[in-house]
């Protein structure tokens, strides 16, 4: 008995030892819980850097992906001499756990803020899963062993894919938007064989789904992208409502809070003339771009290519037809999700739109606070009543008037804003919001940074950094 009692004691120990580990809040995906940006948990630093509030500093592959945790791993992807690296390391300290690799299959033209490893993996709470746009699906154990592999692609996309993978109810859902034969896709977790396949006739994104269980129970999958918004039943993949109330182009992730959608993309706002890319490209004056014309522009590629009768010469009757797809404005939309008495989404109504300032803006929006916010470049920070849609302050974020690229994310009375020149503004939230300090990596930022249980992952183009009180 005494041998029983100590053993037991023992696994009590266990436990209360392991306690703040495993209740730490998990960032699983791109933007955390159910790409909200937004953390619960309370501690974070104000003011940090390479000598203030570090708590460890690790070296690892290129890339823009951000960061993924669980309760003691942290999992990121990298590319380096022709492979395609998902790593491994450990939450407490930094140390490199382990790396894997896989060779890269294709190397598809891209966009400067596109990598070859720029899909955020993402996690179950334990196990892995990457998404490589030159390869496929690849998902590891927590000690690295290979779980499977499943080839897809190639893709066609003028600047590449852009949305990350996403696990729900058991699931891993991966949504490609393209030029062509774009669709929506489950897998099972175990295996990673395909459960379901839907084809989509919305034409290239870059905006990560989120998940939505109806007041009835059914779970969804809630896509925006090139003019569309739509629900995808998750056990089946049907789509069972579709509405066009989206711009063209949609780059930045929707953010659902309760049952209201948030979005915003972008048009041109009136159709671009192909005189200026003729004037400049046109060497021989036939009134055509062909492939030594166009060369080094992804847009021009993907059009010639993907567009018309996709025999890669661009010529004006293509560009006019892309260009009426991107004219007119381009809105922010709150759309309330009305299930329907089977517990079915039917339908949505708009709450209310706004149509100012969102041209080439590609960070995903933040509510914090019953206040919706976002970012463009020159650090221009917006807040807007999530409410009303009515404007309530727009300024700069003096000390960080730079390019963005890296979403907004919130905790414990904060907002934290990265810049691609390394500047991470730090933001007392509210209807008149002030920036409270600005912390200079002075490295690039384009990932997103990670936030759990008060400590700020942080993926520079030199490594990764841990940031806590």
């Amino acid at each position: 008995m005494i041998q029983v009692h100590r053993i037991v004691q023992a696994v009590l120990l266990a436990c209360l030892l392991a306690a703040p580990a495993l209740d730490a809040e998990n960032w699983s995906r791109f933007r955390g819980p159910n790409g909200s940006g937004v953390s619960e948990d309370t501690g974070y630093p104000t003011s940090f850097g390479p000598d203030t509030n570090l708590i460890w500093k690790a070296q690892l592959r290129p890339s823009k992906s951000s960061p993924v945790l669980t309760a003691r791993h942290v999992f990121v992807t990298g590319f380096s001499g022709g492979k395609l690296f998902t790593q491994c390391l450990d939450r407490k300290t930094g140390k490199l756990l382990w790396e894997r690799s896989i060779e890269r299959q294709r190397e598809p033209l891209v966009n400067k803020l596109n990598d070859p490893a720029a899909l955020t993996p993402v996690t179950d709470g334990e196990n892995v899963y990457a998404f490589f746009q030159d390869w496929g699906l690849v998902s590891y154990d927590p000690a690295g062993n290979l779980r499977w592999k499943t080839p897809l692609g190639p893709f066609a996309s003028s600047h590449g894919l852009g949305i990350s993978p996403i696990v729900a109810d058991g699931l891993l859902v991966v949504q490609v938007d393209q030029f062509a034969d774009s669709y929506i896709a489950a897998f099972d977790l175990e295996n990673g064989e395909t459960v379901w396949k839907t084809n989509r006739s919305e034409s290239e994104s870059w905006s990560t789904p989120v998940f939505y269980r109806t007041a009835g129970g059914a779970p969804y999958i809630l896509t925006v992208g090139d003019r569309m918004f739509g629900a995808h039943q998750l056990k089946s993949g049907r789509r069972t409502f579709s509405e066009s109330s989206m711009a063209g182009a949609m780059v930045a992730s929707p953010i659902l809070e309760g049952d209201t959608l948030y979005a915003f993309g972008y048009n041109f706002g009136n159709a671009l003339s192909f005189d200026g890319p003729l004037e400049k490209r046109d060497k021989d004056g036939d009134g055509k771009l062909t492939a030594n014309e166009y060369k080094g522009s992804v847009w021009l590629t993907g059009m010639a290519k993907f567009r018309g009768n996709q025999d890669g010469v661009l010529d004006r009757q293509e560009w006019d037809a892309v260009q009426s797809r991107y004219t007119g404005p381009s809105p922010l939309v709150a759309m309330r999700l009305e299930p329907g008495s089977d517990g079915g989404t039917l339908r949505t109504r708009e709450l209310w739109r706004y149509e100012k300032g969102f041209k080439f803006v590609i960070p995903s929006p933040l509510i914090y606070g019953n206040v919706l916010y976002y970012v463009k470049n020159g650090g221009i920070f917006t807040s807007i009543d999530a409410q009303t849609g009515k404007l309530l302050k727009q300024g700069r974020l003096e000390g960080a008037i730079d390019a963005y690229s890296a979403s907004p994310v919130a905790a414990d009375g904060k907002i934290y804003l990265a810049s691609e020149n390394g500047k991470v503004s730090v933001v007392r939230p509210g209807a008149d919001w002030e920036v409270m300090t600005v912390n200079d990596l002075e490295e690039e930022i384009f990932a997103t940074p990670a936030l759990s249980d008060g400590k700020i992952f942080v993926r520079t183009a030199q490594g990764l950094y841990c940031f806590g009180k």
